[in-house]
């Protein structure tokens, strides 16, 4: 493991598929912030992966209520993915910086304030679950708030 100050690295592995679902969730959750604040969204989704409540791929953490093979909106783990929105890449420099968050990540950077979290909103919004005893605030990475779920 190497150590960055706030970010460090471990190992994981992830298929093509996994590669293309993670980049488009970076784009779309967190394409207007930092570095850091990319990976910690990025660290949110891969702790999912490794978590028994969730999907133990990347594409199958969106998670959320479907009818007949689509998300139903607003209804989504990931608010990008079932927004009613089309996923399209307009900003080709944030593109560019997610596919290298998307790497990085993938190879084990970390932010240590979001390790093992599974969870995180918008800072402008509180949905019911956060305030539930059952998360842990972790802190504040540019607009999100990140969360550890002791229930996991």
């Amino acid at each position: 493991m190497i150590s960055l100050g706030y970010l460090f690295f471990a190992v994981s592995p992830a298929k093509a598929d996994d590669f293309i679902c993670l980049v488009e969730a970076i784009y779309h959750e967190a394409r207007s912030e930092s570095i850091t604040g990319m990976v910690a969204v990025a660290n949110v989704i891969l702790s999912r992966t490794a978590s028994k409540k969730y999907p133990d791929n990347i594409c199958g953490v969106h998670q959320g209520k479907y009818w007949e093979g689509n998300p139903v909106r607003n209804r989504c783990q990931f608010s990008y993915w079932c927004d009613g929105r089309t996923e399209k890449y307009r900003d080709i420099a944030a593109l560019k910086k997610s596919i290298t968050v998307a790497e990085m990540s993938l190879i084990g950077l970390q932010v240590k304030q979001t390790v093992n979290a599974t969870h995180y909103h918008a800072a402008y919004v509180a949905p019911k679950w956060s305030s539930s005893g059952r998360f842990v605030r972790l802190g504040q990475i540019g607009k999100h708030i990140f969360y550890l779920d002791k229930g996991n």
